[in-house]
């Protein structure tokens, strides 16, 4: 089959009867063209499925129209945790009405990111990024700034000043949340499933466990990373019910994570909530279909994802890095998988 011919700027001329000076100004939305000759002309445009070309829109100094978002997790990972769809649906919903659209990739690993970053800022292909999962001395950001590229971080706190802005959810505050509640239960032996270590919010979340337990004199308490997988899950929910003197509360740092460990208390005859309770930073569907429920921190992922890229669309059109902005309000929503423990 033949290909079909992409559109360019001269069949766009001879349709409209103008010369491509004038169909160059019109699509640039530059002087030179009346009213009525550049609603004509992008009308005819859009008739015949005209899309720019990247490497031309770079030499000519105009933006790409699209924004970059990479995605460093497992693929398995990907497909389990509703978090990132939601996040994307939030994107989507943030670009909506401004012809913006995204370019998103998924990363084997750190080094691909870095390197889809470069490319993309080199080959004109977006006007800025998201960057999720913020680490403590984060090379992407440091790249980002280097390159001058527009960068929005979805984060735990507020960017210091000169630096990418963020859209951001206390994550201390949140872990506190969580911790506070299972200890007005009467929970003193409380674990914590984590995420990987290098993530900041991972970081956050443990330094306020230790915290609430240095200041309400808790001893029984530990925080044990994860790469986010069931499996992983699973297993570190084993070690910890394999004890002698096992949690009689475990926090989970996201849904799948804490589903596996509710699939090994059953599998263990460990009854939730009798003799577990378990929480979940993550309020998924997955989270309030499994039986017993999770309790969980909810909150509005949609939301937090609209907000950033209308955060990225301000900073495109900034000359310095702007404030940040704080992210949707967390509400903890009670279910079934809470009680007090058993005396």
């Amino acid at each position: 089959m033949k290909p079909i011919k992409r559109a360019t700027i001269a069949d766009i001329a001879a349709r409209a009867g103008v010369s491509a000076g004038a169909v160059s100004f019109a699509l640039n939305n530059r002087p030179g063209v009346s009213a009525s000759t550049r609603a004509r002309i992008l009308e005819i445009a859009r008739e015949m499925h005209w899309r720019p070309h990247s490497a031309a829109r770079a030499l000519g100094g105009a933006r790409a129209g699209t924004i970059g978002f990479v995605l460093n997790r497992p693929a398995r990972t990907l497909g389990t945790e509703s978090f990132f769809g939601d996040l994307i649906s939030g994107i989507q919903l943030g670009l909506s009405g401004s012809h913006v659209g995204m370019n998103l990739l998924v990363a084997r690993d750190l080094q691909e990111e870095l390197d889809t970053y470069q490319e993309w800022w080199n080959g004109h292909q977006v006007d800025g990024v998201i960057v999720i999962d913020p680490r403590t001395d984060d090379p992407r950001v440091q790249l980002l700034d280097e390159l001058g590229m527009p960068t929005i971080v979805v984060g735990s706190r507020p960017s210091s000043e000169g630096s990418a802005p963020s859209v951001w959810i206390d994550d201390s505050e949140a872990a506190l949340t969580v911790f506070k509640y299972l200890h007005a239960l009467g929970h003193t032996r409380i674990a914590h499933v984590a995420g990987p270590a290098e993530f900041e919010h991972t970081g956050l979340r443990i330094a306020a466990l230790r915290s609430f337990a240095d200041s309400t004199g808790l001893s029984s308490v530990e925080s044990l990373v994860t790469d986010y997988s069931a499996a992983q899950g699973a297993d570190v929910t084993r070690t910890l019910l394999s004890r002698q003197e096992r949690p009689t509360a475990i926090v989970f740092d996201n849904d799948v994570l804490a589903v596996a460990g509710l699939g090994v208390a059953a599998e263990m005859g460990v009854a939730v909530p009798a003799q577990l309770s378990i929480a979940s930073f993550d309020d998924s569907a997955m989270a309030r279909l499994v039986r017993p429920s999770l309790t969980t921190l909810t909150r509005d992922t949609v939301e937090l994802g609209e907000r950033a890229a209308r955060l990225l669309l301000d900073q495109i059109g900034a000359d310095t890095p702007l404030p940040s902005r704080k992210g949707p309000a967390l509400t903890l929503s009670p279910r079934g998988s809470t009680c007090p423990p058993l005396r």
